[in-house]
């Protein structure tokens, strides 16, 4: 083993130290390490040690400057360690570059003005910098007045990224708009050429104290001291918080107008999306709770909105482009509203978002739309809407409302998933929110609930139906999706199989003790499949009929304005869109666990799904159909080709099989006519996007 390094001796020989005590010898030490006073001014600079006989005389000479023959200063000061203060240093700046601009007033310099830039705001005086200015009061005790009126300073060595953008981005026109009527601003719509429009009074109310409807007004200080540049930029940008004021309706549309929009979202859409308490909603607008509530006047803005996309065109009195400019603007300004209340959130914000959701799929928005479903969803879960504890201690209209809207989410989300591929956001297995009671509106108050007429069947029970096939159809995706990623094998495979065929023994019933208005009155039997159910005089009718439905004003809507025959469609179709995805994993399983499967049986039981389908289609009338809207659609266009696409390749397929799918097909051409009477946009073409979200609401 290495013997322990010994300590190194010097290469000169020490002499012998006449003083034998170490103690001695170690103070000695502490002495000669003293630490080194200030170097003088010319060390410092050549950077070497400075020698000073007497270190502790401050006017005496070091070596160095004595053999030099130069005098021996220590004027340098110490700086303070860290980064240089940028904060302070464009304080300075900017108080020099306003004592430079009121200097060249002094001499008479002119500069361009605004019209809206009076009272000094082009070329503000150095009191704009003082306490009794826009200044934010909590900032006085920084602004000392020496470093306020200190002299011109001259620019920094280290330029400052944000310095250089104010300086190209002076001051902003400060005219907002009035109303939400007008919300685009005409600056903006108009191009760069109007940048100065005339002051108003709400304008100069909002450029001048513009901290109180600011949340964070020390983020714009530096921004508010560049606003004495002379040249005005295109457009201004409000802070958030400036929307956020109570409305009238009449900003935006003649309050008749308004109110009929909302009658028909009662009428034809509330059925499908009953989200709302309509007693003290319709109590609410009445009472104009839109002029004290700034989120009541968004949701009543998204409700319009939505509406507007929902319902045919006949129903208003009013153009297409008017119908669309309308939806938009009622649109951005709920949005205008919503988004800077979300703290603390509320379930009228999850309204708000589903609503809005509605409104982006039924344009074509789609990245817009998923994005207003995850703010929806997640503002849900983070009200807990998924767990029935929460419920504890609500009124309950409150309860029934976020109980309604919550399994309205539950639906789209599962729409989403199995149409369009995406992943379960809301899983049923965290969910333990009970089904709405299905009472009427009427019947629901704050403190109590009144019981349901004997033989009235509640609306929202088609909610709670169309819930349970939803719920369906996440166990079998959940089950799809888990065996993909880890295919079961042996005893595993066999439970699989059995879980997908009770699965399937469930979604067939699923409908069996459905209320008599909810029930399906079968025109023939489900193998039966007539021939007037497909051809061309079939279709020519059926064109005819949505042609009439969507064109004509005097046209009867007597079966549009039957919730429950509306409600049938979107049940019916929902039901064996969830038995056929069931019945194709079933297969897939026992194709697994045998190594084959009869092809016969498959075929039949395809041709079974499309004639119960298409047996659907033709026992609810037209008008029914079509308002349901676009996402019924999605849903027939769904089983139709993946159907289609299994009858091309069975080399054994029936002729009647292949009539069923043929007579299916020819009914979809009827649907998306119907879907493309739901576009606004003239300028489409009117073809399907396959993109877009099929809510379970419509």
């Amino acid at each position: 083993m290495p013997s322990a390094r010994t300590k190194k001796e010097p290469n000169s020989p020490t002499p012998p130290s006449d003083d034998p005590s170490p103690k001695d010898s170690s103070e000695n030490s502490k002495i000669k390490r003293k630490r080194q006073s200030q170097s003088c001014d010319a060390c410092r600079a050549r950077k070497v040690r400075c020698a000073r006989e007497n270190p502790d005389d401050p006017k005496g000479s070091c070596k160095h400057c004595i053999t030099l023959g130069i005098p021996c200063t220590y004027d340098y000061q110490p700086k303070k360690r860290g980064p240089p203060n940028l904060y302070l240093r464009r304080l300075q700046e900017a108080a020099a570059a306003a004592a430079a601009a009121q200097q060249e007033n002094q001499n008479g310099t002119e500069h361009p003005q605004s019209p809206g830039s009076t009272q000094g705001a082009a070329s503000p005086s150095l009191s704009a910098l003082s306490p009794s200015s826009q200044v934010p009061s909590f900032m006085d005790s920084s602004l000392s007045p020496a470093s306020i009126h200190s002299a011109a300073l001259p620019p920094s060595r280290y330029p400052i990224a944000a310095d250089g953008f104010h300086s190209q981005f002076p001051p902003l026109s400060m005219s907002v708009p009035s109303s939400f009527g007008n919300s685009r601003m005409p600056e903006i719509s108009n191009g760069l050429s109007s940048r100065s429009p005339p002051r108003t009074e709400e304008s100069q109310h909002y450029g001048t104290p513009s901290d109180q409807f600011s949340t964070y007004p020390l983020h714009n200080w530096s921004y508010k001291q560049h606003q004495a540049l002379s040249i005005l930029p295109p457009t201004a940008i409000p802070p958030l918080s400036y929307y956020y004021r109570p409305h009238r309706l009449e900003d935006v549309a003649p309050r008749d107008t308004i109110l009929l929009i909302i009658a028909l979202f009662f009428d034809f859409v509330y059925p499908l999306t009953p989200c709302v308490h309509k007693p003290s909603f319709m109590a609410d607008v009445h009472s104009r709770r839109e002029e004290r509530d700034p989120l009541f006047f968004a949701l009543v803005m998204s409700t319009v909105a939505s509406t507007l996309v929902q319902v045919p065109r006949s129903y208003l009195p009013m153009e297409r482009h008017a119908v669309r400019k309308l939806a938009q603007t009622c649109h951005e300004a709920s949005r205008h509203i919503s988004v800077a209340s979300y703290d603390p959130p509320t379930s009228m914000h999850v309204v708000i978002r589903y609503f809005d959701c509605v409104y982006h799929f039924c344009e074509g928005h789609d990245a817009t739309q998923h994005a207003a479903f995850g703010e929806a969803a997640h503002i849900a879960v983070t009200l807990r809407m998924h767990e029935e504890s929460s419920y504890e201690g609500l009124d309950l209209i409150e309860c029934e409302v976020r109980r309604r809207t919550f399994w309205l989410l539950f639906g789209a989300d599962k729409s989403m998933s199995i149409l369009l591929g995406r992943p379960i956001c809301l899983r049923d297995e965290d969910t333990t929110c009970n089904f709405p009671r299905e009472l009427d509106d009427e019947y629901i108050t704050p403190s109590a609930y009144l019981p349901q007429p004997h033989g009235k069947t509640a609306l929202v029970s088609g909610l709670n139906y169309i819930s349970r096939i939803f719920a369906l159809l996440g166990e079998i995706l959940v089950r799809i999706r888990v065996d993909k990623r880890s295919p079961p094998q042996g005893q595993f495979l066999t439970a699989r199989l059995e879980e997908v065929q009770a699965l399937h023994s469930r979604i067939v019933s699923a409908l069996a003790h459905a209320p008599e208005p909810l029930r399906l009155k079968q025109a023939h039997s489900q193998s039966h499949i007539p021939p007037e159910y497909g051809g061309a005089g079939f279709r020519q009718a059926a064109f005819t009929e949505v042609k009439d439905f969507f064109d004509n004003p005097n046209a009867s809507r007597a079966n549009a304005l039957n919730p429950f025959l509306v409600m049938q469609a979107n049940l019916y179709v929902t039901q064996q869109l969830v038995r056929f995805v069931i019945e194709q994993y079933r297969d897939e399983l026992i194709t697994s666990l045998q190594g084959s499967v009869d092809e016969r049986r498959v075929a039949e039981d395809r041709e079974a799904v499309a004639s119960d389908l298409l047996n659907i289609l033709h026992s609810i009338p037209i008008q029914s159909i079509a308002t349901n809207g676009p996402s019924l659609v999605h849903k027939v266009r769904f089983v139709a080709s993946t159907l289609l696409d299994a009858v091309r390749k069975a080399e054994t397929a029936p002729a009647s099989a292949a009539r069923a799918h043929a007579y299916l097909w020819d009914f979809l051409s009827i649907l998306s006519e119907i879907e493309r009477n739901y576009l606004l946009d003239d300028d489409r073409d009117g073809t399907a996007n396959d993109t877009g979200m099929p809510l379970m609401g419509n």
